[in-house]
């Protein structure tokens, strides 16, 4: 059984998500950023961190696209060959390090920064963010879903991403990109992740009960 670990609010309900899709059996673990739990696991500290076996795998994106792999009986992968594999990177790499970027940026001064080093970044944030949304409204196309007419484990970060953007308020002014976020926030593996996550109790790798 996979072992999810993670702080609730945290990038792993994006691992959730994706082992509901993948009907695999798994332990949501509660531990929190940078605690000696997570330094454990991680050199970084961070979460969310995927335990299978002997194997630990860090950083959302990297878990998703293990897991894809692993199971690609479930068809959450890369489309085939090398072609598929750099069309499946780059939207990773997109999703991360582009439209994901305003929206970290504003949590991280609004919450989790030092306050002596915290300034208001919304205004540009905004500006950034919206144009994120035209690039994927570009990407996307007349495409139902990243990769074609199939959900993959893109969609699940992309559409974390837009749970996430919605919740903060960020406009979203595209009438294809709201569409695509609806289609993939329905999903019934998505509601199943997000009802575990919040019932399951705190517990730590080590067998201990945070406080």
């Amino acid at each position: 059984m996979y072992k999810a670990v993670g702080s609730r609010g945290s990038r792993v309900s994006r691992v959730l998500w994706m082992l509901e899709e993948l009907g695999q059996p798994y332990e949501f673990v509660e531990v929190k950023l940078r605690s000696p739990e997570a330094y454990a696991l991680s050199p970084s500290g961070k979460v969310p961190i995927l335990i299978d076996g002997e194997l630990t795998v860090t950083d959302s994106a990297a878990i998703c696209v293990y897991l894809a792999d692993k199971h690609a009986d479930k068809g959450m992968g890369a489309n085939p060959g090398l072609a598929g594999r750099a069309e499946m990177d780059s939207w990773m790499h997109f999703a991360q390090s582009e439209f994901e970027a305003p929206l970290w940026n504003k949590l991280r001064h609004r919450f989790l920064l030092p306050r002596e080093v915290r300034v208001d970044v919304g205004p540009a944030a905004a500006f950034d963010f919206a144009t994120e949304v035209k690039a994927l409204e570009r990407r996307l196309g007349d495409k139902p879903f990243a990769l074609g007419d199939r959900f993959s484990a893109v969609d699940v970060l992309l559409g974390d991403m837009g749970g996430w953007a919605r919740a903060g308020s960020f406009p979203i002014d595209s009438e294809r990109v709201n569409s695509y976020f609806d289609r993939l926030l329905a999903r019934p593996a998505r509601t199943r992740a997000q009802a575990n996550a919040s019932a399951r109790k705190s517990e730590s790798i080590f067998g201990k009960h945070d406080a």
